[in-house]
């Protein structure tokens, strides 16, 4: 599981780079109008619109795979194998059981007690 693990997140970096490459790549919409005043963009491989065409449609495809392999990751970090029960924090640390430990001796008390309320009700001035 981990080397389909493994694979796929590589597929994932490279087709995320490829999109990046490919959006840089890409003429604004402000470029047609410099392909109509000759700048040579009919001279091209692909002709005067195809290379628009090709560089989109590869990049919508490799989005797709991007797309694909980012959900497909989601799914593997969080199906759970066969008979797998507890947490992430289940298998890192394991406590030893706990042992009866006597009880520290009571520490006399320092705090000096209150006065005593004046009887009769009447608070002295």
């Amino acid at each position: 599981m981990q080397i389909f693990y493994t694979l796929i997140a590589v597929v994932q970096v490279i087709s995320a780079l490829a999109v990046i490459g490919l959006v840089l790549i890409q003429h604004g919409k402000g470029a047609d109008m410099g392909a109509a005043f000759g700048s040579g963009a009919s001279g091209s491989l692909f002709g005067a619109t195809g290379s628009a065409n090709f560089l989109s449609r590869t990049t919508a495809v490799l989005a797709g795979v991007f797309l694909v392999s980012t959900l497909a990751l989601a799914y593997i970090a969080t199906s759970k194998p066969k008979g797998a029960t507890g947490g992430v924090m289940d298998s890192l640390i394991k406590t030893a059981p706990a042992q009866d430990v006597p009880a520290a001796p009571a520490a006399p008390s320092t705090v000096p007690a209150a006065p005593a309320a004046p009887q009769g009700g009447q608070i002295p001035k």
